[in-house]
Parts: structure tokens; C-alpha cells; sequence
């Protein structure tokens, strides 16, 4: 190969100089200039060397000479404008070649892309099936990439998500505390997108997280004197757990322990009725801080069970949940385990 990692190199469209910091395959390696990683193809760049050498020789053949007076003043050029276009997740594949020689994808490389002018503070969770396999605090500046870490192509296959939590480095009273976000990918899709890229010549697959950064959201205030007065009960904040219901610490959501008159239910709305029996459930545990919730799902077809679950991977207060057997419960429960 023409290039390793390491090497100087100049891209020729824009004579900027870099380097070489992975190799993708036979066409393509992984750059950097000033800060700034991305993809570029072999015949878009050189070596600094051999470009100037080649492009010396030609000016010296093809230019006539100039004397000192003869050369015009430089006209001052604009500044390049950058353009905001949100905050992106982009997946480099690398290729390689297996036994009958023919070019797959071996790993994707994860990168996380900052095209607009907020400097984030970011906290990055990446999971299979729910589980974390992979996690990372660090900062990204305004129009820079940051590279977070690689996964085989064949893990694609274990529904990899991916959860991010934004916030501002220089905190604006106008703008959110903090901003997350999530994307989960789809085997199917992601397959059909790799054969699409390769057909279009195309470096990267990227999914857009987000277009702006949220604004604040000012929560609306009540004059409760008036409210007082006319004799509506005012409960101070602080003493909020005192009036709420009592929580619970194992729920069953089996229909008949909801509903007298069940029979005559179709599934969705029996699925309706579960689910919100769990959400009131979960919101009174967190509201008097318990440090652990039994959900009793059932077996049966597991719909109900991956519904909570999905909401489970969603909630900044759930630090891990657990389905597995439990000898009171079989396998139709799970254990939710909470952070404050």
C-alpha cells in the first residue's frame, strides 16, 4: 500500500497538509488536519514531498518569469463560512478482504461530528441488548469530530444502541441544563446502507442526534395565594412525599389483577392498561427515591415484557434492570434497580 499510518500528506483540492492516521482499505484512508478526521480517498491526496517537487517542475516549464514590479497585490480572500447542520453520529467501515477476495466490511469506526457552534460536554453510552458495552466523557468543540471507539461489523447483528447526554462547556441561562438523545440502529437497514455506500462511492454512514441545541424551558408560575383563598390545598415542595400515595415494591401487571372485565379486552387495549398501571408504578418509586422496583410482567408472548424494557433503556433514573429467574416470580419479572 501507497501510504501507512503516520505519514505526511497533502490533500491537492485545498493544499492543506496532514496525516495519516488509519487505513480504511485499498482506496481509502483515514486523515487528519488540524484537529479534523475524516475519509479521503488515495487520488485526492500525496505525499508533501512529491507534490511540491511535481508542481515546482511544472510552474518552472509553464510559467514565464516575473519580475517584481509585474506582480499584482494579493486581494484579500473572505472568510470561509461554516455552516451549521446539527450534531451527527458517523460510522466509518473498514474494509478488508476475506478468503475468496472479496471486499467486506471488518469493524465500524464511531464518531461523533459537531457541525455547529456550541462547545459540548458529552457523556457516551453505547449498549447490546441492553447491556452497556461501552462508555466515554470528554468534550467536542464547534465543527470538530471526535473519534469514540470501533465495533466489529458482526456485533450489528446484537441491535447496538447508542446514548449520548449533551451539555454546554459555557453554560447559557437561555439554554437547556442538559440535552440527550439516542439512536438505535437496525441490522437490516445498516446492511442495505453498506451496500448503497459502496455503490455510491460514498466514506461514511451518518445519522443525524440532533438539529439544535434545546432552549431552557421555564416553567409556569402560579400565583397560589389567590388559589389559597379560595380554598384549593397549596402542599410546599418539600414536603411533596408525605401527600403522594404510598409506592410499592413488587407490582403485578397481570391483566386480571387489573381489570374485572378483562375477557372482553383486545390485546392492545389489555397492553394500554399494563403499561399504564407499570408507568404509575415506576413514578411514585422514583418520586419517594426507593432503590429498587419488581415488575411482574408474565412470560406469555414477551410484549409487554419488551415494552418496559424499552422504556426502562430511556430513563436517566434506572441504573441497570435484571430479567432472570426468581423463585417467587419464575422467569416473568424484572428487577429494576434505581440512581438518585
Amino acid at each position: 500500500m501507497k501510504y501507512q499510518i503516520g505519514d505526511d500528506i497533502i490533500v491537492l483540492h485545498s493544499n492543506e497538509e496532514g496525516k495519516v492516521i488509519d487505513l480504511i482499505n485499498d482506496k481509502m484512508v483515514m486523515i487528519e488536519i488540524r484537529g479534523v478526521k475524516f475519509p479521503a480517498y488515495m487520488d485526492q491526496i500525496d505525499f508533501p514531498y512529491f507534490y511540491r517537487f511535481s508542481k515546482k517542475k511544472t510552474e518552472e516549464q509553464k510559467k514565464p518569469k516575473l519580475f517584481i514590479d509585474d506582480i499584482p497585490k494579493e486581494k484579500p480572500k473572505p472568510n470561509q463560512i461554516k455552516v451549521a447542520d446539527g450534531v451527527w453520529l458517523s460510522l466509518v467501515p473498514k474494509f478488508a478482504l476475506d478468503d475468496f477476495n472479496d471486499e467486506v466490511v471488518e469493524l465500524l469506526k464511531i464518531h461523533l461530528v459537531n457541525k455547529t457552534n456550541h462547545y459540548f460536554n458529552f457523556s457516551y453510552h453505547q449498549q447490546f441488548f441492553g447491556e452497556d458495552a461501552f462508555g466515554l466523557q470528554g468534550e467536542i468543540m464547534g465543527f470538530h469530530d471526535f473519534y469514540l471507539h470501533d465495533i466489529s461489523f458482526a456485533s450489528v447483528n446484537d441491535s447496538p444502541s447508542f446514548y449520548i447526554d449533551f451539555s454546554l462547556v459555557n453554560p447559557d441561562k437561555k439554554k437547556a441544563a442538559h440535552f440527550e438523545t439516542s439512536l438505535k440502529l437496525k441490522p437490516k437497514q445498516v446492511f442495505q446502507k453498506i451496500e448503497a455506500l459502496k455503490e455510491n462511492n460514498e466514506p461514511t454512514l451518518s445519522y443525524k442526534l440532533f438539529d439544535e441545541y434545546p432552549d431552557k424551558v421555564e416553567e409556569e408560575k402560579f400565583e397560589l395565594s389567590g388559589l389559597a383563598a379560595k380554598g384549593f390545598k397549596i402542599y410546599e415542595a418539600n414536603k411533596i412525599r408525605q401527600n403522594l400515595e404510598p409506592a410499592r415494591s413488587v407490582v403485578d401487571l397481570h391483566i386480571e389483577k387489573l381489570s374485572n372485565e378483562w375477557e372482553g379486552l383486545g390485546n392492545f387495549e389489555i397492553l394500554s392498561i399494563q403499561l399504564k398501571e407499570f408507568e404509575k408504578w415506576f413514578d411514585l418509586a422514583i418520586a419517594h427515591r426507593q432503590p429498587s422496583l419488581i415488575v411482574i410482567h408474565g412470560v406469555g408472548t414477551g410484549k409487554l415484557k419488551d415494552e418496559i424494557h424499552d422504556i426502562l433503556k430511556s430513563k436517566k433514573q434506572v441504573k441497570y434492570f435484571v430479567n432472570q429467574y426468581d423463585h417467587r416470580f419464575g422467569y416473568g419479572a424484572t428487577e429494576i434497580f434505581f440512581q438518585y
